[in-house]
């Protein structure tokens, strides 16, 4: 038998299967390593502004960090018709069609007693409509059965606008729409991640690894939050 055929017998049969699978895993890990890259450049403008204007916040009261200031332009009183005090939604649509506000939030708070000198003192309900924009925004404040209604106007330093963005008011439907998308783009940063963290290593591994102590950290400070 001649010594070309006997290294040809050999010679183990190639697994086309599993070359073909550790290739597709090898396209699939580069495609999300690539999707983490381009999802990290478009979140990263918006990590740094609600990062920063969170930190702010939170440490407001104790750091004393600057906040900004927001101040008031014109306060009125402003005559509500009678046909406009029978409901928040009628007095709402009042303010549309009449004062051309877009009311971006409306609450209602019903009478509660209230202890004031020893007193027992029942306030009347009240109706509150806000909007505008990040800059500029109104607020008009109505106690049922008044006749009118205060109507306050206020303008925002920037500080206050990039607090105002980070908690999605007044940004409008544009700001709407960028907002969440740095909010998904935040979520497929995270999952992208993970896989990428978990290529090659095993359950055991990932349980004792950074990920397991971030998993116990968030478990443990959210369960100290709400108990």
């Amino acid at each position: 038998m001649k010594e070309h055929e006997l290294i040809a017998r050999r010679s183990p049969i190639p697994n086309t299967g599993a070359t073909t699978i550790a290739r597709t895993r090898s396209r699939t890990m580069r495609f999300i390593r690539q999707l983490h890259l381009w999802i990290g450049a478009w979140g990263a403008l918006a990590a740094i502004l609600y990062g920063s204007t969170g930190f702010m916040q939170n440490h407001r009261a104790v750091l004393k960090l600057p906040q900004g200031q927001s101040v008031e332009l014109s306060k009125i009183e402003l005559p509500v018709p009678e046909a406009a005090r029978a409901s928040p939604e009628a007095l709402r649509e009042w303010l549309t069609a009449t004062q051309g506000f877009a009311v971006d939030n409306m609450r209602v708070q019903p009478p509660s007693k209230l202890v004031f000198n020893g007193q027992d003192v029942t306030p009347p309900a009240r109706w509150t409509f806000s909007g505008g924009n990040a800059r500029i925004s109104w607020m008009a404040d109505y106690s049922v059965g008044n006749a009118t209604l205060q109507l306050r106007n206020t303008e925002q330093s920037p500080l206050v606008i990039m607090s105002r963005l980070h908690k999605s008011i007044g940004g409008g439907l544009a700001w709407t729409f960028l907002g969440d998308s740095f909010a998904l783009a935040m979520v497929l940063l995270g999952i992208s991640g993970l896989m990428l963290w978990a290529r090659g290593r095993s359950a055991r591994q990932m349980i004792f690894s950074i990920v397991g102590l971030a998993v116990v950290v968030v478990i443990t400070v959210v369960g100290m939050a709400v108990t």
